[in-house]
């Protein structure tokens, strides 16, 4: 990695942290190339300092990909809610379908995905967004 590399951290433990970070300042092992540590700076101003075990490098296409799988997943276990609330209480049905909109106009507005909702996979049928974007390790 190097200076101005955009970097995620592989088990982010806060909100801070689960945000794309800039790499600030890179230390190296004495009389080597080894990376020791990276300080990233995340859109926070926080800056924080972290082993190369700890991050992955990422960019805002692995931001856009995260978020599309992210989307998907809300409305599939939004769908499978509906389905049940169906049954249960059909108010609480109708208020569901209303969050399935919003998040519909949101993802198309905000990032350009269309979400059809034929088309969405079964709720438990596909990689959640906590799995790596594709390329990724």
């Amino acid at each position: 990695m190097d200076l101005n590399d955009t970097a995620r951290l592989r088990q982010p433990r806060d909100a801070v942290e689960c945000r794309l970070g800039t790499v600030t300042d890179i230390t190296y092992a004495p009389h080597s190339a080894y990376i020791r540590r990276l300080r990233l700076r995340f859109p926070t101003g926080d800056e924080r300092t972290y082993t190369t075990d700890e991050i992955t490098p990422a960019t805002r296409d692995d931001d856009r990909a995260a978020l599309e799988t992210a989307f998907i997943d809300a409305c599939a276990v939004l769908r499978h809610a509906c389905r049940i609330a169906h049954d249960y209480d059909e108010a609480l049905s109708t208020d569901i379908i209303g969050l399935l909109l919003a998040l519909y106009e949101a993802a198309r507005t905000r990032i350009g995905l269309t979400l059809d909702p034929a088309r969405l996979p079964e709720y438990g049928d596909h990689p959640h967004a906590d799995a790596p974007p594709q390329g990724q390790p």
